[in-house]
């Protein structure tokens, strides 16, 4: 049975899901991803998928295949597959200007400054909080705030490879349906797919509450033993959901994004 989604902010961004989601797909072991069964411009023909409860072993196993999806890599931070730029926030993906920048250089230019400045046009941040987050942009650009990629990252990248993680992009709560006619197998829905570090995808699941997050994190972990000091990285990756939100949602979320940036001033 399939599930037809029609509701896109360019025809194109349905070409985009696709991609992604075929992407993502195609790891060996690694997180169900909702199977494709068709694509137009505006269009995308889905897997219906029985949503119901989570629980803590599959919340487990689903934390042990994210590592999998993860460690299976990009050509560098920003790659977005397929033939399109991808979308976040209602509009094209934000990309890298070369393949060769390192992650907090990326995340700044792409990820954080891009939306802070529409948020500043908007009026929902106002200048003293946009100073603050443009502090912290200035350390990511600098390198300040680099840090490892989880260890199976790390280990598929092979000595002086560059470790990028495969990431969903969108990963909050929403965007993980518990199937119901397979034991409550995670599948994964809705990517904006792209290489990045794999600590963001974590932080998404962090910020609106997935169930079991803890057997989540333990499946991640046994598998693929994240960088010493994650926890305090949190709310650095929670910088650009919360960003992006502020855009498309208003000021409600303009004072959580500030509060996220003063832990890195």
């Amino acid at each position: 049975m399939s599930w037809r989604k029609t509701r896109f902010p360019d025809p194109d961004a349905a070409v985009a899901e696709a991609d992604g989601l075929r992407w993502l797909a195609q790891v060996p072991d690694g997180a169900r991803v909702v199977r494709v069964h068709g694509v137009r411009p505006g269009v995308l023909e889905l897997e219906s998928v029985r949503s119901g409860p989570a629980s803590a072993a599959a919340a487990r196993a689903f934390g042990a295949a994210l590592a999998r999806t993860h460690a299976a890599g990009a050509d560098h931070v920003g790659q977005v597959p397929g033939r399109t730029a991808g979308f976040m926030a209602q509009g094209p993906m934000p990309g890298p200007s070369a393949p060769g920048l390192r992650w907090g250089e990326f995340y700044a230019t792409t990820r954080v400054l891009p939306f802070l400045r529409t948020a500043v046009e908007q009026g929902s941040i106002t200048p003293d909080g946009a100073a603050r987050v443009e502090a912290v942009a200035a350390r990511l650009v600098a390198g300040d705030l680099e840090h490892d990629q989880p260890a199976l990252v790390r280990e598929r990248a092979g000595a002086g490879g560059h470790a990028v993680a495969r990431l969903h992009g969108d990963l909050w709560n929403g965007n993980v349906l518990w199937d119901a006619d397979s034991g409550g197998e995670a599948v994964l829905i809705d990517a904006t797919a792209h290489g990045g570090h794999a600590e963001t995808d974590l932080a998404m699941l962090d910020l609106f509450g997935a169930p079991f997050l803890d057997e989540i994190l333990d499946g991640y972990q046994e598998v693929s033993p994240l960088a010493d000091g994650w926890p305090d990285r949190v709310a650095l990756h929670h910088l650009n959901p919360l960003l992006v939100h502020t855009v498309l949602f208003g000021s409600a979320y303009a004072d959580a994004a500030v509060r996220a940036a003063d832990a890195y001033v």
